[in-house]
């Protein structure tokens, strides 16, 4: 059996991490369906979330302990089964005229965490920031009036557990496959 799966990593914030974090996964044949990185909560950190779809349930541990092999990699978790928040952003073009732009901001109401963004005499721009799934349901009800362009951020995801870390500690509960020298 296939699954999507969900990873946050936290790297050393150098130039390079990304490449040999995307490259670990193409030198393995794993499809990066989408991998967000952005500055941590620590200083000359990133936090990664990488969502890798199509992975063979007898392959989970090779990637999450094959991300600790990487060099400049400081945690890994595979947050699939965890409870944890994702969300995504997407920038939507789409063609509106004076006939149909009241329609669709009509839509957009419908979409907590949704707007227009930008107005031309022939398209919006619509941003929302929300769940996957709510993504993809507006995407779906604004097709038939035309998507033009479309840009989305990819997942971004963090665990609810409370658990915080002290200066200089990582967590320790959910990682996968961590060598002792790492902790």
């Amino acid at each position: 059996m296939t699954m999507r799966r969900v990873i946050s990593a936290l790297v050393h914030d150098r130039p390079g991490v990304l490449n040999r974090v995307a490259s670990m996964f193409r030198r393995r044949g794993f499809n990066i369906a989408s991998l967000t990185v952005g500055h941590s909560e620590k200083p000359e950190f990133s936090r990664m979330t990488i969502v890798v779809d199509n992975v063979p349930e007898s392959a989970l541990w090779q990637v999450t302990s094959q991300l600790w092999n990487v060099v400049d990699v400081v945690e890994v978790m595979d947050i699939t089964d965890e409870d944890y928040v994702a969300r995504e952003t997407a920038l939507i073009k789409v063609r509106a005229n004076q006939e149909n732009r009241g329609h669709i901001v009509e839509i957009l109401d419908l979409f907590r965490g949704a707007e227009v963004v930008s107005v031309s005499p022939s398209t919006v721009i619509l941003e929302i920031t929300g769940p996957t799934e709510q993504v993809e349901s507006l995407l779906a009800l604004l097709e038939p009036y035309g998507i033009l362009e479309l840009m989305r951020t990819g997942l971004v995801a963090l665990t609810k557990d409370e658990e915080v870390p002290q200066d200089g500690e990582f967590r320790g509960p959910a990682l996968v496959g961590a060598p002792s020298q790492r902790r």
